[in-house]
């Protein structure tokens, strides 16, 4: 396991070694010990989370709020996407920043969300089956969000706008500024 630091603080790529041969491949893709000694976090997941969406389906941009907050490992096991992470901690220094990663079932990255992140993600491919891990059970009440397309914060999902595909409840979050006086993590 190699953790890379993202431009976000306590947000991380973690690069798996890949065994592979003629039969196919194995490769760890947790190890809380190996976690804790490269980054320094202490993180205990709870619960796994899987979804399957076709191409240009966008869920996003997600967060849950106060005790409920969530740190996420997510990986893609088919197909690929654009991941996306917002940092909403208003005492970090990286606030309000934004970084995207192409995570794929082909390359085998994991990307490690701290608490406090937006997230979401799009589907680059024709299908994409997404797993994530939680360090904290889901709660519909602490759930929140912001639109995928809000001018702040300016994610570039590197995908034409027409062709995207989004739930009604995504299309309805409100702009991050509305988004950010809810804020407490």
């Amino acid at each position: 396991m190699k953790v890379e630091q993202t431009p976000l603080k306590d947000c991380y790529i973690i690069h798996d070694t890949v065994f592979a041969d003629e039969r196919g491949y194995f490769f760890e893709s947790f190890n809380q010990q190996k976690f804790h000694s490269l980054t320094g976090l202490d993180v205990s997941f709870v619960q796994d989370n899987q979804s399957k969406s076709s191409r240009g389906v966008l869920r996003g941009m997600h967060y849950q709020l106060g005790i409920h907050a969530q740190a996420k490992l997510v990986r893609v096991l088919e197909g690929s996407v654009l991941d996306v992470v917002v940092d909403l901690r208003t005492d970090s220094p990286t606030f309000a920043q934004n970084f995207a990663i192409e995570l794929t079932a082909e390359n085998n990255k994991q990307f490690f969300v701290p608490r406090g992140f937006a997230h979401g993600f799009v589907v680059t491919s024709e299908t994409a089956v997404f797993f994530y891990k939680c360090d904290n059970f889901y709660n519909k009440e602490a759930e929140g969000g912001f639109i995928y397309n809000d001018k702040i914060i300016n994610i570039n999902w590197q995908i034409d706008e027409a062709g995207l595909v989004l739930s009604d409840k995504d299309k309805a979050l409100p702009g991050f500024e509305e988004a950010k006086n809810k804020f407490n993590f």
